[in-house]
């Protein structure tokens, strides 16, 4: 299994990103996939997850401005930020996880939200 994020980058406060997790050797639409991110000096934390019934559900900090979504076709999960802030700048992960007890992770793709 592999899972590829993407499309992280230096934006301006009240930009947007579009990022993307493609994956391999899994069905992303069979499970429950999340976008995480971890600033430096601090614990990785959840941003937004979609379950395999299309239910979503985001932290406090990025509702309203994050959306999560799917693209079976394509096997990949987008994480469209809006208004992006400042403390928006993190390490961005896409999770996939398969039980409780087994997940896969991306790579990690950076975004610096910076004037």
């Amino acid at each position: 299994v592999q899972l590829q994020a993407s499309g992280g980058g230096l934006v301006q406060p009240g930009g947007s990103l579009r990022l993307s997790c493609s994956g391999s050797g899994i069905i992303f639409s069979s499970y429950t996939m999340a976008w995480y991110r971890q600033a430096p000096g601090k614990q990785r934390e959840s941003v937004a997850v979609i379950s395999n019934s299309d239910s979503t559900n985001y932290a406090d900090s990025v509702k309203g401005r994050f959306t999560i979504s799917r693209d079976n076709a394509k096997n990949t999960v987008h994480l469209q930020m809006n208004s992006l802030k400042p403390e928006d700048t993190a390490v961005y992960y896409c999770k996939v996880s398969v039980t409780w007890a087994l997940a896969y992770w991306g790579q990690g793709t950076l975004v610096t939200v910076s004037s």
